[in-house]
């Protein structure tokens, strides 16, 4: 979980602090209030497995505008499910309109444009679930009838998903990493719900669409625990409640092509070569670099280096490693 507030910064700097931040963690938008001398806001971000991730923001009123123009410029591929707990808004997209109120969801799309007017006259605040768009199993067309229109909020799976979206923000300081994986599944398997009841998609398309969400975040789970030695084909399929060998099909239906065990190596291959060009850990051993990806052993993961990018990690570094610049460090993360 991470905490921010514009309220460290200078007064002048924190609308410009603010909308980087909602360009970096949901995508670029114009946005048009009369705080731009003084904006205060906060956010608290979790992040989940397979790009997932639940933020609470808190901001004073505003209208939020996302063009073609941005869209072009960057754009995630995310489903945005709002829910709104404090002020009131309009938005627009789609060609529909909804205003929502408190304890109402509200979603939307990353890949189209849309307008929003956020009224208060104190702050307001939104939680706000992120989802890739291949995370969901529910087709697109389906899920792009709902945007900007009212969903049911007050019963049913709709009020349990607000409550889980609450939860989740109000407990993210109790959570530790090893609940993450679980958490996800509850979020995604309830959302879906939700999501696909509103849209009554049923049917093979809906299936495929299932296995590839369930890809995705297992990939996503691999590359987020790659420094675990002990990240193996059964651990992984231990993780997500499945047994090895439905693992093994699952990335055998994969256009990809690979095993499980040749994935995982490949991506620590990748986190090593990285690693290995990266200034901030010029004073780290090339052993240490291979230890930081999960290879125990220095010799194997030289052997693995070179058969995979065609000289040892040591010359590797020597002749690439000047050549990345380091990125500036954000102020408030």
């Amino acid at each position: 979980m991470l905490t921010l507030c514009s309220r460290k910064l200078p007064a002048a700097e924190r609308f410009s602090w603010f909308r980087e931040l909602v360009a970096r963690d949901m995508a670029p938008h114009d946005i048009v209030t009369e705080h731009v001398s003084d904006f205060p806001a906060s956010a608290t971000l979790l992040p989940l497995d397979g790009g997932i991730g639940v933020s609470s923001v808190t901001f004073p009123a505003m209208q939020s505008i996302r063009t073609r123009r941005l869209i072009r410029q960057s754009d995630p591929e995310l489903w945005m499910l709002a829910l709104i707990v404090k002020g009131t808004m309009q938005r627009e997209q789609g060609g529909n309109r909804v205003d929502p109120r408190p304890g109402d969801l509200v979603l939307y799309d990353t890949s189209q444009p849309f307008w929003a007017s956020i009224a208060t006259d104190d702050s307001a605040q939104s939680i706000v679930l992120h989802l890739p768009r291949r995370a969901v199993p529910v087709p697109e067309q389906a899920l792009r009838r709902l945007v900007a229109t009212p969903l049911p909020s007050t019963t049913g799976v709709g009020a349990l998903l607000g409550q889980l979206l609450s939860g989740l923000v109000s407990q993210a300081p109790e959570l530790d990493a090893g609940q993450i994986p679980r958490l996800t599944s509850a979020v995604l398997d309830l959302t879906t719900a939700f999501l696909a009841g509103l849209c009554q998609a049923d049917g093979p398309q809906t299936g495929a669409a299932r296995k590839a969400a369930q890809l995705h975040r297992i990939k996503s789970f691999i590359r987020s625990r790659l420094g675990d030695p002990g990240l193996t084909p059964a651990a992984v399929a231990a993780a997500h409640h499945m047994s090895p060998r439905a693992l093994h099909y699952l990335f055998r239906e994969d256009e990809d092509g690979r095993t499980v065990g040749e994935f995982i190596r490949e991506q620590r291959l990748e986190r090593c070569r990285a690693d290995l060009t990266d200034p901030r850990l010029a004073g780290w051993s090339v052993a240490a670099i291979g230890a930081r990806a999960g290879f125990s052993d220095a010799a194997t993961f030289s052997r693995a280096f070179k058969t995979r990018y065609g000289m040892p990690p040591g010359e590797f570094r020597r002749r690439l490693g000047g050549r990345q610049a380091r990125k500036p460090a954000d102020r408030l993360g």
